[in-house]
């Protein structure tokens, strides 16, 4: 019973020491600073010109992708999913920022994509919430990072990415293609 107890606490020293480290890797550390600056975009949509925030999206959405295909997280910690922070207000101040901000360019033709299957269906999706989703993830993690709590921001590194590869790494890039499509005089001239 002793020994069993002595290696339950020798594991848990040494997951605690492996969460320690990747919490603090360069890749964990440069994929949280572009989501909380996607997120300081997202939320500061009042304060930009349309082409401007345009722009800078178009570069910060790329470096988000990257970053977060980068993380190698090794699995959560905690027996519980970790605190979320995103009130539906927070969400729908973000979606209507963004919706105001590109107006009619807030709309784009879609491939519907059901469980990884594509299919013929064709359907307007919005930039706003697309961002908007993938912004309740980014500013639930950043949240979990401000509280300090090492476990919660492991897992919350762990669940950023999983919900990444099941759902919005695919919106950031059907995102960064209708921003890319945007027509805008700018560029024209």
């Amino acid at each position: 019973m002793y020994i069993c107890k002595f290696f339950c606490i020798f594991a848990r020293f040494f997951s605690l020491f492996g969460m320690k480290k990747f919490i603090y890797e360069d890749s964990t550390i440069a994929f949280v600073t572009v989501a909380a600056q996607a997120c300081l975009l997202m939320e500061q949509t009042a304060e930009h010109e349309r082409n401007e925030w345009r722009e800078q999206m178009l570069r910060l959405l790329p470096v988000l992708y990257l970053r977060t295909r980068l993380l190698e997280p090794q699995g959560t910690l905690m027996e519980d999913e970790p605190q979320r922070f995103v009130t539906e207000e927070d969400y729908n101040f973000v979606l209507a920022g963004i919706r105001n901000l590109l107006g009619s360019d807030d709309a784009y033709l879609d491939i519907f994509v059901d469980q990884g299957v594509y299919t013929d269906e064709i359907q307007t999706a919005y930039i706003s919430e697309g961002l908007a989703d993938i912004y309740q993830e980014l500013k639930d993690l950043a949240a979990a990072f401000r509280t300090g709590d090492e476990p919660v921001m492991n897992d919350a590194v762990v669940l950023c990415r999983e919900a990444f590869d099941a759902n919005w790494g695919i919106k950031l890039i059907s995102v960064m293609k209708a921003l890319h499509a945007i027509n805008d005089d700018a560029y024209n001239s």
